[in-house]
């Protein structure tokens, strides 16, 4: 057997149908669409309507609601922190605090800090530093003779207030101004002397 023979087994991949390439296909001139009105047209997505008929999702009641101040934690399960340092990514006998986390690869985006979960298992004796952890976590690793240390969500680092149009143009007309003060200085000290 060569590469070059290999073909999946009969009956299992079908091409798919090229619409609109004659009659003989079946699917030629209309594509399957029928004739004329708004579904055969192109570009025309009705998803969810129901011909005026009360659509499905007003039909239904809503439930709940986002809370805009919720916390966003980024997880670690005490499996992958075990993996992390049995290949060296993680010292152990180091405090293991967010940042090192982040630096190892176990959190790509920290959020609002970090949670460890009670998923794996771990041997390793570790003194961590997170935001939050489960119960079952906490256990294992006092199970394993180290300790958790909870410090709470992390302050997001805040992006700088885009400034105004009325402040940038504020702003502009000001320098603009010293600006000219500066050369009518400039005009008048070459004149005087």
């Amino acid at each position: 057997m060569k590469l070059n023979q290999l073909s999946p087994k009969p009956g299992s991949a079908k091409s798919r149908t090229r619409v609109g390439r004659g009659p003989g296909s079946g699917k030629g001139r209309t594509a399957g669409r029928g004739n004329k009105g708004q579904n055969s047209r192109s570009g025309v997505a009705l998803k969810g309507f129901e011909g005026g008929q009360m659509p499905l999702y007003r039909r239904l009641p809503k439930r709940g609601f986002n809370n805009i101040f919720r916390k966003e934690f980024a997880e670690v399960n005490i499996g992958r922190l075990q993996t992390a340092i049995d290949a060296g990514k993680l010292d152990a006998k180091k405090p293991l605090t967010m940042a090192l986390l982040s630096e190892a690869g176990l959190v790509t985006q920290m959020r609002d800090g970090v949670r460890l979960l009670g998923k794996g298992e771990l041997t390793a004796k570790v003194e961590i530093e997170v935001s939050g952890a489960s119960k079952t976590a906490l256990a294992a690793v006092e199970k394993a003779g180290g300790k958790v240390t909870v410090v709470g969500p992390v302050a997001r680092p805040k992006s700088p207030p885009k400034a105004s149009k009325s402040a940038k143009a504020a702003k502009s007309a000001k320098s603009a101004k010293t600006a000219k003060a500066a050369k009518t200085k400039a005009a008048a000290e070459d004149t005087g002397s």
